[in-house]
């Protein structure tokens, strides 16, 4: 299944990656989201996603894919809670004028269900968004990457804006004070946007 999913992934980067550079991605990519992960039903589709995701990142540091927009990378402990709150609202505001990826040091296996209901009532839904490790690559891809809580666990490169955001965990908190989160976050999102690319940041 690996290999099919290997297979399928290769034209999409076509003269760029080797059968076997993808193959290695598809299976480092298995094996991180089957690591202790309780809930395996979508396991080869979500490697598929985080493999081609890393690929697509690689394949930016290298000059092989354009970078049209900047890149923001969201980081935090479980990838479940605040740096999606942060990645959610950054796509609702800036509407394309920002590329935004999330990940996280410890990835939970799944997006907590108080944060899903708070980014709803907001408008700015997580959709296809699953908690992601941390690689290499979708660092070195990034433009701003963003620390919300995941400490020395966030590898620090040369070059690259980083910015600390310390919010607390959501895990445990309720759906109300999530939203209260959630607002806290979306300030500070519409002040990087504002930077970033000032009319994203308007309604």
């Amino acid at each position: 299944m690996l290999r099919r999913i290997a297979q399928q992934l290769l034209p999409r980067f076509p003269g760029i990656f080797s059968i076997e550079t993808v193959e290695r991605y598809v299976t480092a990519s298995y094996q991180s989201l089957a690591h202790g992960a309780r809930v395996r039903e979508h396991l080869f589709t979500l490697t598929e996603r985080l493999a081609e995701e890393r690929l697509t990142a690689l394949a930016q540091t290298r000059g092989a894919i354009g970078k049209p927009v900047c890149e923001v990378l969201f980081v935090c402990t479980h990838n479940a809670g605040r740096s999606q709150i942060a990645a959610a609202l950054t796509r609702h505001h800036a509407r394309g004028q920002v590329n935004v990826r999330a990940a996280g040091t410890h990835p939970a296996d799944e997006i907590e269900p108080a944060v899903l209901e708070a980014l709803a009532g907001m408008g700015a839904e997580v959709g296809p968004e699953f908690p992601k490790p941390l690689t290499d690559e979708v660092v070195l891809a990034a433009d701003v990457i963003v620390s919300m809580g995941c400490g020395d666990a966030c590898p620090i490169h040369p070059g690259k804006r980083y910015l600390n955001w310390d919010f607390s965990e959501t895990r445990g908190r309720s759906t109300a004070e999530v939203r209260e989160l959630c607002l806290m976050i979306d300030l500070m999102v519409r002040d990087l946007l504002d930077e970033l690319v000032p009319r994203a940041a308007e309604r």
